[in-house]
């Protein structure tokens, strides 16, 4: 067996960090990085205190795209980024300059969570099935969006 580089060594990290993901619709996980150092993660799930899906279901919303489209999405859990994010404040860890590592590109309110505390780097397992936006996103501020695997991340009720 080779040694990692460190994107696929954080990446790996990731998805452990996935597997404490309390909705089993998207079980994602996010590791934040600098320097080679982890300051911050996080994965799906409810706040502190409340219900998971796992043990009470999900909380779905339908979402209807410009193009007809309708998706669900559960509204239970707060996504893993965000909880990174969370984490990182908690404990007054700044994020500017980080890299983030996530088992699959960042939504649009993430990516914008993300180019709002100053991550500058975003390492991705997968495609989200609604990127497209995180990607002009990325684009116009400057983050340098890297995916793996040029597949779409899929789960049930997407």
């Amino acid at each position: 067996m080779s040694r990692p580089s460190w994107d696929e060594y954080f990446l790996e990290l990731a998805a452990h960090v996935a597997k404490r993901a309390t909705c089993d619709r998207g079980r994602a996980g996010c590791v934040v990085v600098r320097d080679k150092r982890i300051i911050a993660t996080g994965y799906v799930g409810s706040p502190p205190g409340l219900p998971h899906c796992d043990d009470v279901g999900h909380l779905l919303r339908k979402v209807v795209d410009e193009d007809g489209n309708v998706r669900q999405h559960c509204v239970r859990t707060t996504h893993a980024e965000q909880n990174a994010i969370c984490q990182a404040a908690r404990y007054g860890i700044a994020l500017e300059g980080a890299t983030v590592y996530c088992t699959m590109e960042p939504c649009r309110v993430c990516a914008m969570l993300l180019i709002s505390v100053g991550i500058r780097r975003v390492i991705a397992r997968r495609r989200y099935h609604a990127g497209q936006d995180t990607r002009e996103l990325f684009q116009a501020a400057g983050v340098e969006l890297v995916v793996w695997e040029d597949q779409v991340e899929e789960y049930p009720d997407q």
